[in-house]
């Protein structure tokens, strides 16, 4: 068995109430994470597609990597995958992940993943005690809210358990952890397509709809905890590799010039400052607060609160529920967001979508379509707990809501409609408009040619976008142009990868087709595969190092193969990632995806850029712009999608993969059963 890997995966079925195992040596190929739940869906479930989320067939996988329960900077990650209910007009294969103890946990306890069939009669949970896995029944948990379900859990696993103290699991197994539990809130359990997984306080997997899913199945929650450790092929090398890695960390002793950020800002989330990802907490007078970090990870972005509010959740956890005037309020808002168990970038978009629909006059008391939700009471808490109370529990109009913001919209007679004119911002398979596409074109595309919101922050989103919206960057843009693309191995040296001009070496350029094609494998292998955190990872470019290097190409091999004992290079991992990627675009073509779905709706073409500064090559010379007034023209864009299809061994007319390229992947059962069906490329 090689280093990082437990050698199984534990399967568990709740149609048949069976457990068993899957041989991890199997899939040992496709690195770990996604690579290796896409494989298993593949062969589980391929040749039953398609079918629907909701469907018993659907699977769940939860899936740790290699680094999992290692000292892997940044890998706390747990992939989740499945058919996601939420996304539109297809509910795709998809990906989720969250961050937390989980993985750690899971590893800990001797599994590499788990993979969840079938559905339960009455609801369930699932205890993993080391090797002793149980079914056991949800009654007086079923119900519950995120925060109550972990704790009763808990309790239920390892009673009497007191924080920090050891306890006995099993004979001559002691622990001073608690389990680490996965699980869906009231809007899962209801089926809501909205309905995200919640571990701790606020660690979401908040895309794609995997609480309801867990909902369909009747799985309240996954609880993990195990007393075993994770075999590191070559240690000394894994310790050398780690030391070295402290150069490109926040350095408390100096922090060289993160102090000109401020005292928190868009900055933090690029120096590594500790709880950068809070943006409740950066108001003087600042509550007091410390650092959380997710399982082997040195950055904390996360942040405790002496209130106990607003808890260890970031980003857009932190920004959806706004109550006017009190910051106290809009921690207690988002709270209970993760506690009804509902996923922060989905009901971003419907709560402005309801604003738009009141304004106009078409949605609330004794309008076209008449509800009680006091949607003339915006930006109060009562506001905002009437309407996710509503949603979670499918109480009135919050039936319809809770098929999330595109299928309400087609319910209602207005999806077209409001998609293409923008009012309804959805831009990618009925995910919500993130980056502006016109600018950062690489985010747009990325999302476009997958199949739900890229969310890669750390490709040029926060090294870039934030880094020059400060109005002081630390490089300049042909500095960034020459560094960012330095680390871009195996298309390194083509500067114009990150020029996001609209001219010849911009946007549109085969320059962008290499960039979206590196970010895609990226995405697959280092992100889903070794479960890295895309708010760390990829590190082109850092304001730690006296050079500005980051840490990337040379610090993610350096690790997996002192981890797994492999001989590697960063390329042969980053055709890895081309290889799922390829096996993942075959199961969607299997659902029934064609180069005429990928497109995006009519107001991403059409409406002006507001514009954001970012490194673009104009008349000659590299600098920071705008690009204000941009659209993105149609028929480029098509022109875009098939040279990218021709680069990754797709066939341009309609975007199937080709028979030689999944041959060459070691994946010709992926092109019999695709030419079984008339669609190989």
């Amino acid at each position: 068995m090689k280093g990082g890997y437990t050698g199984k995966i534990l399967r568990v079925n709740l149609s048949t109430r069976t457990i068993g195992t899957i041989d991890t040596a199997k899939y040992e190929e496709f690195g770990g994470g996604h690579g290796i739940g896409s494989a298993i869906f593949f062969d589980l479930v391929g040749d039953q597609l398609p079918f629907e989320a909701f469907d018993p067939r659907n699977l769940i996988i939860m899936m740790a990597s290699p680094f999992s329960g290692t000292f892997m900077p940044g890998s706390g990650r747990c992939e989740v995958q499945g058919m996601g209910p939420m996304l539109y007009p297809v509910e795709w294969f998809a990906h989720s992940n969250f961050g937390g103890r989980f993985t750690a946990q899971l590893k800990f306890a001797g599994w590499d993943g788990i993979v969840v069939e079938g559905a339960a009669d009455d609801p369930v949970w699932i205890n993993i005690v080391n090797d002793k896995v149980t079914i056991e029944s949800a009654k007086g948990i079923w119900g519950m809210d995120t925060w109550d379900t972990q704790e009763e859990i808990s309790r239920r696993v390892m009673p009497g358990l007191r924080y920090g103290e050891w306890a006995e699991l099993a004979r001559d197994q002691e622990t001073t952890q608690s389990p680490a539990v996965v699980c869906c809130g009231p809007a899962g359990e209801n089926r809501s397509r909205m309905g995200a997984l919640l571990h701790g306080p606020g660690s979401q997997a908040a895309l794609c709809g995997f609480g309801g899913v867990f909902g369909s199945k009747k799985l309240k929650a996954i609880s993990a905890i195990g007393t075993g450790d994770v075999p590191i092929a070559d240690p000394k090398a894994f310790m050398a590799a780690r030391l070295w890695f402290r150069q490109f960390q926040w350095d408390v002793d100096n922090p060289r010039e993160a102090e000109r950020f401020g005292a928190g800002g868009p900055y933090a989330l690029i120096s590594g400052r500790p709880s950068g990802g809070n943006v409740l907490n950066r108001e003087l007078p600042l509550t007091p607060a410390r650092a959380a970090a997710c399982a082997s990870c040195p950055r904390g972005c996360r942040m405790r609160l002496a209130t106990g509010d607003s808890n260890e959740s970031v980003c857009a956890g932190t920004m959806v529920i706004t109550v006017n005037g009190s910051v106290k309020f809009t921690r207690q808002g988002n709270d209970l967001m993760q506690k009804y168990g509902l996923g922060h970038w989905q009901l971003m978009p419907l709560l402005s979508y309801l604003e738009a629909l009141h304004k106009k006059g078409i949605l609330g008391k004794g309008k076209q379509i008449d509800t009680a939700l006091p949607l003339d009471r915006p930006g109060t808490f009562a506001y905002a707990e009437a309407v996710m109370r509503a949603i979670a529990y499918r109480e009135g109009i919050g039936d319809d809501l809770a098929e999330a913001c595109a299928r309400f919209a087609k319910k209602i007679g207005r999806y077209d409609q409001d998609v293409n004119d923008g009012t309804l911002s959805l831009a990618y398979w009925g995910t919500a408009n993130h980056y502006d596409p016109a600018i950062e074109a690489e985010w747009g595309f990325g999302s476009l040619l997958g199949e739900r919101d890229l969310m890669l922050h750390q490709m040029s989103n926060y090294p870039i976008h934030w880094m020059a919206w400060s109005g002081d960057p630390y490089l300049t843009a042909e500095e960034v142009s020459r560094l960012y693309t330095d680390a871009m191995v195996p298309y390194q040296g083509d500067p114009f990868m990150v020029d996001h001009s609209d001219g010849p070496t911009g946007i549109y350029s085969d320059s962008k087709v290499k960039q979206v094609a590196w970010i895609k494998h990226y995405e697959k292998f280092w992100i889903g595969a070794g479960g890295f955190c895309g708010w760390r990872w990829p590190m082109c470019i850092t304001n730690n190092t006296a050079d500005r290097r980051g840490a990337t190409p040379e610090a993610e091999p350096k690790f997996w193969n002192a981890v797994t004992g492999d001989n590697r290079t960063f390329a042969d991992y980053m055709e890895l990632g081309h290889k799922i990627y390829t096996l993942d675009r075959s199961i969607w073509t299997l659902q029934g995806r064609h180069r005429d779905m990928e497109v995006f709706p009519d107001y991403i073409y059409d409406r002006p850029s507001v514009g954001h500064d970012m490194t673009m090559y104009i008349d000659g010379r590299w600098q920071y712009a705008k690009g204000t007034g941009r659209t993105l023209d149609r028929a480029k864009v098509e022109d875009f999608k098939t040279r990218f299809y021709k680069f990754e061994g797709y066939n341009p007319e309609n975007g199937y993969p080709k028979r030689d390229t999944l041959e060459k992947m070691n994946l010709g059962k992926v092109a019999d059963l695709l030419q079984t069906r008339g669609k190989l490329g």
